[in-house]
């Protein structure tokens, strides 16, 4: 499998269960570079402590609780996996503080393994650790003769006050001659724009994780047939993620037959896959905490009906149009106009709109059939963070930027504005782009993708 991580190269808490994806030494680097951004944009004023909280558990049911998965920016500066969490960044002494949990020998036969103080640190690259406990009488102390707080407000409400009681206790001591932040700062950011620009490691997990997804497309073109059941497609997928490595979905799988390809975020389910039918489907694995996205359409029986292909035709026209603009210096509003442009002009040939191209697109009349943007970046989240508009304009691509391309045509069964045999219809196909000095590289073209490859992957 090209670019995928062993466990040699997961650091020497692999074996252990903890979730330490790449070495230390990339997220000590991580951690150097975002303190050098926010020093540096304040013409290097250092005296700044940025604080990144871990994802919340929630409860599922009265002893369960929902599958756990780490907030992707504490993820990305410490390579830490467990809840109940705090990163500390301190600009002056450039020192990373963990607050965790503490070994609990009776919690980890329940929940497993903890990394503890003593793991934050040997393990995870910590300076300082102390148990989550701790932080009501810690972080006041971090806080301390700092006039900038990086802390993003409003995402956990319950956190949101831990932090201005910390501020609270600091402010106290004005008389001891104390001084507290003054100014809260949002690190997204600063954080964000490191995040969009991969490195190659951040790649070497992406393309694994799109070779997963790949693996599971291809099987299921091969093995869904006419009676299936729409979540025996979505089994299919689920054991190639995670037979092949991956811990879990990027987002949930949408399998969709029939009608159901025309509901953009359907869930897979108990419908059966009926005979001269399409099957939608777009799902993507996570591998090292990077996600892959890809959308594929076929027939079920194999072979598209001539209008099935007419529409899937147009569709990979638009698709294959959108992946040759994906290179430094465009934008992904220009990816998304070229995309409409092409799709509007073929509902005219079809027929299923009437009148001219230009004034069409101006009053939004591709809408009712194509009602998406084309492209959003991708990485540890599948709607990536980073930027989408520069100065009020739209951004152009730079090498290291990932983003997915995928057009679209969906006909509701209800659409009385076509005629009967083009409703119901619904294709999407979709790759995920990374953008290179040299043009882009498509992540997931091994997937068949034209219609002679659909066909024969189905056959």
């Amino acid at each position: 499998m090209v670019g995928v991580i062993t466990v040699e190269a997961m650091g020497n808490v692999a074996h252990a269960g903890f979730a330490c994806t790449f070495p230390q030494e990339l997220y000590a680097r991580r951690r150097a570079a975002f303190l050098d951004a926010i020093v540096r944009e304040r013409g290097g004023s250092a005296d700044a402590v940025a604080i990144f909280a871990s994802a919340p558990v929630y409860t599922r049911n009265n002893d369960v609780d929902h599958d756990y998965r780490q907030d992707s920016d504490l993820f990305y500066l410490t390579g830490f996996s467990e809840p109940d969490s705090v990163l500390v960044l301190t600009a002056k002494d450039r020192k990373a503080t963990l607050f965790v949990r503490p070994r609990d020998k009776e919690r980890e036969t329940w929940d497993g393994l903890r990394a503890g103080v003593d793991g934050a640190k040997a393990d995870f690259g910590a300076d300082v650790a102390h148990v989550v406990a701790d932080l009501p009488i810690e972080l006041p102390k971090l806080l301390e003769n700092n006039a900038r707080l990086y802390y993003r407000l409003g995402r956990d409400r319950a956190f949101d006050d831990k932090v201005f009681a910390a501020l609270d206790r600091t402010r106290a001591r004005a008389r001891m001659g104390v001084s507290w932040p003054v100014d809260i700062c949002d690190p997204s950011p600063a954080l964000h724009e490191m995040r969009l620009i991969k490195g190659s490691e951040d790649l070497d997990a992406m393309r694994a994780a799109a070779k997963i997804t790949a693996d599971a497309h291809v099987r299921a073109m091969a093995e869904t047939k006419p009676g299936m059941r729409e979540f025996q497609v979505d089994a299919l997928l689920m054991e190639t993620f995670r037979r092949e490595g991956s811990e879990r979905t990027a987002y949930a799988n949408i399998v969709g037959s029939g009608e159901n390809a025309t509901i953009l975020h359907y869930r897979a389910g108990n419908r059966q896959v009926q005979d001269n039918e399409l099957v939608l489907i777009d799902a993507g694995c996570e591998y090292g905490y990077f996600a892959s996205d890809v959308t594929r359409t076929f027939p079920a029986n194999g072979k598209f009906t001539k209008e099935q292909r007419a529409i899937y035709e147009l569709v990979l026209e638009a698709q294959e149009a959108g992946l040759a603009a994906s290179v430094t210096g465009s934008t992904l509003d220009g990816i998304h106009d070229l995309c409409v442009e092409i799709i509007t002009r073929g509902l005219v040939k079809l027929g299923l709109l009437k009148g001219e191209v230009p004034k069409l697109i101006e009053e939004g009349a591709y809408k009712p059939f194509y009602m998406h943007r084309t492209s959003h970046w991708l990485g540890m989240d599948v709607h990536d963070v980073g930027g989408y508009y520069v100065g009020g304009k739209a951004r152009p691509l730079a090498p290291g930027m990932v983003l997915t391309v995928e057009p679209g045509i969906y006909i509701a069964r209800d659409e009385d504005r076509v005629p009967p045999e083009w409703r119901g219809i619904g294709v999407r196909i979709e790759d995920d782009i990374l953008v290179t000095e040299q043009g882009y590289e498509n992540m997931t073209a091994s997937i068949p993708k034209t219609v002679q490859e659909v066909e024969s992957a189905c056959a």
